[in-house]
């Protein structure tokens, strides 16, 4: 017969049993939750498959003045108890930081596609001037007068992913146009090119450097400071950045149809010296030195956002998933022992399943149609199932229309949790609360251990 595993069950033994078979259900749900971060990674190694040539996260540095010298260098060794002392030249390097910066990056955003995964890569243009001024007493860095080789300086600029560059540079000294190098890179972002000038042609007291040049990149672009003025502005129409790193923009506004932000950071922020011989100043992170990324600290971060990023709100939907089984087993539970239809243990678990497989069918059809449409469609799917499972059970239609609604209003609430992030644990706590009080009304003179011997009272 139909149902005659609980003819003996007491209503306090009917709760325990649906409350064991709820916490069965935690396996699906943990399964479904690891399903997930599978999908999530599959798309982050799609996504650096679609970038892959095309160039990675981009840091900008520079412009540095670089010029060799000769340095002298005296080194004693012991030979036969007597000490003997060598002298020799070794090249070495003076490393100039600009005293002004003032540069400009228009950031365009483009979305590629490889089957159902897509990722949002950039063209940065950034354009500029610097302007060095030469020191004149260079004693204290021990450069001798006379040692400096100006005709061999070079002007350094950083680029932690020089595969980005998509055209040449146009750098510019007096509107002349300077010859390029690869490799180089400055202080902060060990790769990138370099323009050799000689500065016996021009003022070193005062030296301007103009820069156009073009970057290819995704995800985000940084610039690394290093002159004694930094002032870096920088537009895009894309309408949700995150600015991270050491510095955040001065002045931003973000609308939907773009961002504009404008830095300006001070040698003082910076706390490094603007001329240093190179390899004798102390690296940008106690980890890695002059590594071919700057240090997040030392940067001026913007990142591209999704505006919805599916696995989260999937991830975070799913840390929902007791709720929904807990109000469609309430429901069941309060339809059984105070209703009198009864419920079998294989009716919970299969109206469970029902619940858990909402998730699985979020996931596959977000991954196709976006998470709204897909959050929709599965919402009704699973609502229309176990509104129809549930008039077989409760042998009613106006009962299952009471779970049909339940299911709708917890979707419903649902996806409020997942839009209003911020509030998201303060409606789910309200919306518990409201559930056990209810509960607690609908339930206060039921007889859980079934020692009463009468009928349940009214009111």
């Amino acid at each position: 017969m139909r149902g005659s595993d609980q003819v003996e069950l007491t209503p306090g033994k009917k709760f325990v049993r649906a409350l064991l078979v709820g916490f069965l259900l935690a396996i699906p749900i943990f399964a479904v939750w690891l399903m997930i971060g599978d999908r999530q990674s599959q798309s982050a190694r799609a996504r650096q498959s679609i970038a892959a040539g095309w160039g990675g996260p981009q840091t900008i540095a520079g412009p540095e003045l670089s010029i060799p010298f000769k340095q002298t260098v005296n080194t004693t060794e012991q030979v036969n108890g007597t000490a003997v002392t060598h002298t020799t030249t070794i090249d070495r390097r003076l490393i100039l930081a600009p005293s002004g910066i003032d540069a400009a990056t228009v950031l365009l955003p483009e979305r590629r596609s490889r089957s159902i995964y897509d990722v949002v890569i950039y063209r940065a243009q950034t354009r500029g001037r610097a302007l060095f001024q030469l020191p004149s007493d260079l004693a204290s860095l021990g450069v001798q007068p006379g040692t400096l080789e100006p005709a061999r300086a070079e002007i350094r600029f950083g680029v932690s992913d020089a595969r980005g560059l998509s055209a040449n540079p146009d750098i510019r000294v007096g509107g002349t146009k300077l010859p390029l190098g690869p490799g180089g890179g400055t202080s902060l972002v060990g790769s990138g090119f370099y323009a050799p000038i000689d500065l016996t042609k021009v003022d070193p007291a005062r030296l301007a450097v103009d820069f156009n040049f073009t970057l290819r990149g995704n995800g985000s672009i940084a610039m690394a400071p290093r002159a004694g003025d930094t002032a870096w502005k920088i537009s895009s129409p894309w309408s949700n950045p995150s600015f991270a790193g050491g510095f955040l923009p001065d002045d931003r506004t973000v609308t939907p149809k773009g961002f504009e932000a404008r830095y300006r950071i001070g040698n003082l922020a910076l706390g490094r010296s603007l001329l240093f011989v190179e390899g004798t100043e102390a690296p940008a992170s106690k980890e890695a030195p002059a590594a071919d990324a700057a240090d997040d600290a030392q940067v001026a971060s913007i990142a591209l956002m999704e505006p919805v990023d599916l696995y989260s709100q999937v991830d975070r939907a799913t840390k929902y998933g007791f709720l929904f089984v807990g109000f469609t087993f309430l429901a069941y539970l309060l339809f059984d022992v105070i209703g009198g239809v009864r419920v079998a243990t294989v009716e919970y678990l299969l109206a469970g399943a029902g619940l858990v497989l909402f998730f699985v069918l979020l996931l596959a059809f977000a991954e196709v149609i976006g998470f709204t449409p897909a959050y929709i469609l599965a919402a009704l799917a699973i609502t229309g199932l176990n509104t129809a499972y549930s008039a077989a059970v409760l042998k009613s239609w106006r009962r299952a229309g009471v779970i049909g609604a339940i299911l709708a209003a917890l979707y419903a609430v649902l996806y409020v949790l997942l839009s209003l992030e911020a509030y998201s644990l303060l409606i789910g706590a309200l919306l518990l609360f409201a559930a056990l009080a209810g509960t607690m009304y609908v339930t206060r003179r039921l007889d859980w251990a079934g020692v009463r011997g009468g009928e349940v009272a009214e009111g």
